[in-house]
């Protein structure tokens, strides 16, 4: 199978793209690197499989030059707003990437698979309500959150005017190796655990979030490329952990007690996605614990 990677560089592309050299498809990577790296394709690399690399801006004309010769059967847009990164331009930037992929793939048949964060797209919900499932009305929070469901609406939109298939998956906090330490609160305390530092936790630290490793929402990706179709589908463990206690399991006694800032703008007080319609039109479920996972980051 012909695969085509944006932001194939990145902490989740990178993986992605493992799993997929190991499968023996054939992968091309388009990736500008401005937050992404080249070393984090080392292995895959390594691996000796059909890939790819181009340093391209997916808003190049070249990308769809790339896509039309290439012809791939699945698309994933890992980099349609990158991490860290939630000011008024990248948000247009967002918008732009968004439909330079859906322009470039609706002549080719293939199939697009996109990654949005949940939690901005749901933004907060009551306790009776977790963990949420997709019925549950969108409340967007920030840039993301705003971009992220217009984003739902172009693919619904070129879907039903140009039969573009896709699936959307709405993940939760991912983490695990080559995390940036911007990536996410995870990354973040791995970085502070590392360099033998105090991390900031915003607010009192009691706000939770579903932590999912990243082999777990590699394993959803891989499957979204030949299910889902036409389908937003939550992807996390249904598990809420509070930020305080993320802390205490990745630092144990002794670490350096945490910096306790300003609680953010839009910084929801609890999630966790229920994986029930995955389960049904992915045949996933995540199978790494979260004190499994971190062990991992060494």
């Amino acid at each position: 199978m012909n695969t085509l990677v944006v932001g194939g560089a990145g902490f989740l592309g990178s993986h992605l793209v493992e799993r997929l050299i190991a499968e023996d498809h054939s992968v091309d990577v388009v990736d500008d690197l401005s937050t992404g790296s080249l070393a984090n394709l080392a292995d895959a690399r390594a691996a000796g499989g059909a890939l790819k690399i181009h340093t391209l801006d997916v808003l190049a004309a070249e990308f769809g030059a790339l896509t039309a010769m290439r012809s791939p059967d699945v698309v994933y847009h890992l980099a349609w707003m990158p991490p860290g990164r939630s000011d008024a331009a990248s948000a247009g930037r967002a918008v732009q990437s968004v439909l330079a992929v859906l322009e470039a793939v609706r002549h080719q048949g293939s199939k697009v698979v996109i990654a949005l964060p949940a939690a901005a797209l749901y933004g907060d919900v009551p306790l009776r309500d977790l963990p949420i499932k997709e019925g549950h009305a969108w409340t967007p929070v920030g840039l993301g959150g705003i971009i992220a469901k217009a984003v739902v609406d172009l693919l619904n939109l070129y879907r039903a005017d140009h039969t573009v298939e896709f699936t959307a998956l709405a993940m939760s906090n991912v983490y695990g190796p080559r995390q940036r330490p911007d990536g996410g609160v995870v990354g973040a305390f791995a970085h502070a655990l590392r360099t033998d530092t105090s991390p900031q936790i915003h607010g009192d630290g009691r706000q939770t979030r579903d932590f999912l490793y990243v082999d777990d929402a590699v394993d959803a990706l891989v499957r979204a490329g030949a299910r889902g179709g036409g389908l937003v589908v939550n992807v996390g463990t249904g598990v809420s952990t509070s930020i305080r206690d993320l802390w205490a399991t990745m630092a144990g006694p002794g670490a350096p007690a945490p910096i306790n800032a300003p609680r953010r703008t839009n910084d929801i007080a609890r999630f966790a996605l229920s994986p029930t319609r995955a389960r049904i039109h992915l045949a996933w479920a995540p199978w790494t614990e979260l004190s499994v996972g971190l062990r991992s980051l060494g």
